[in-house]
């Protein structure tokens, strides 16, 4: 009996051209259990598995003092007593049934982890401006060619995380295999309610997964590091791109909001971001990107026209910034002549 993810996971697998057998030997299940999911048996949800009610209000302490201690290893018997000055009651028999799995997980490696064309992207959102005028970009980077797509908004909602995703798709022309998120709600509901690394996802997410036909992936705890290429380049992001058009901006009395950020993005990663050379790879990720492409699954058009709507026409105008050529609305030079 398969849990509505890892049904859904199954029938990912089958339109990415995976085999029967191939599907089973990954996912660790029979053979025949494929079989009937494909046929389109109806899946059926497994039982969560419940926490120690008194343990609940205390697991995220646990985590972080074992993350804290890595590579060496806290006893239950020392963190029973820890537990029981902040009020925990239970025993400890399900203290060491929590930290079981949390105390065989392997140190951070330091070589990097790198992924085939079409295989993997990394996906998150960064955080611009605070406040109630608040701007978060939404970043996008192909683990291969490490082409990155950005877009830019006032909130982290799943309609957000869907219009990112389904945009990065349609601009590196179609959908990897793989897509490797954070722990963020509108992704992941629960960690490891099926058992380790079977976890509850958001089922607009699932179902978005589904219908575009990749394998949403989640980092571990206290793994930030698996994740990086996403995140190295949201320091980039802010210092090459943002920082010189709010100051571009701020010149005519503007302020950088979420239409104009994503109106000038778009030519950044074309002429500049991806057409750098990279540090890691030695070679352009704009260059990469073609070799890639030839990896990545097609995005379905009726997901496409859904989630994004009819692209803008802009028109702009030459300005300049401190560090390249940008451009910006009639609008601002309206405002500065």
């Amino acid at each position: 009996m398969l849990s509505q993810e890892e049904a859904v996971e199954v029938r990912v697998l089958a339109r990415q051209g995976k085999s029967v057998r191939e599907i089973a030997r990954e996912l660790g299940i029979a053979r025949n259990t494929v079989r009937r999911y494909l046929r389109g048996a109806e899946a059926a949800y497994a039982p969560r598995k419940s926490r120690p009610a008194k343990l609940d209000p205390y697991v995220d302490y646990v985590r972080e003092r074992l993350a804290a201690a890595r590579p060496d290893v806290i006893p239950a018997t020392v963190l029973l007593r820890e537990l029981a000055e902040r009020g925990y009651t239970g025993g400890i028999s399900q203290l060491k049934a929590f930290m079981a799995p949390l105390r065989q997980a392997p140190a951070d490696p330091v070589v990097r982890f790198e992924t085939p064309p079409g295989q993997q992207m990394q996906a998150d959102f960064t955080t611009i401006r605070r406040g109630r005028d608040r701007l978060v970009a939404f970043v996008a980077t192909l683990g291969f060619s490490r082409s990155t797509y950005v877009r830019f908004g006032d909130d982290e909602s799943f309609p957000a995380w869907e219009a990112g995703l389904v945009g990065a798709f349609d601009y590196f022309g179609g959908v990897p295999q793989d897509v490797l998120f954070d722990n963020a709600k509108p992704v992941l509901l629960d960690r490891d309610v099926f058992g380790p690394g079977r976890h509850r996802w958001n089922p607009r997410m699932l179902e978005l997964a589904e219908e575009c036909a990749f394998t949403p992936r989640v980092c571990r705890p206290y793994r930030a590091k698996t994740k990086g290429k996403v995140e190295r380049f949201n320091g980039y992001l802010k210092g090459s791109f943002v920082v010189p058009l709010a100051a571009t901006l701020r010149t005519g009395g503007l302020v950088l909001d979420v239409t104009t950020a994503n109106r000038e993005v778009r030519r950044w990663l074309d002429d500049i971001a991806n057409r750098r050379k990279h540090g890691t790879t030695q070679a352009r990720p704009f260059d990469l990107l073609v070799q890639e492409r030839q990896h990545l699954q097609p995005l379905p058009q009726d997901v496409f026209h859904r989630v994004l709507p009819p692209r803008p026409t802009a028109r702009v105008l030459p300005f300049p910034s401190i560090q390249h050529p940008l451009s910006i609305y009639g609008e601002l030079m309206e405002v500065t002549a």
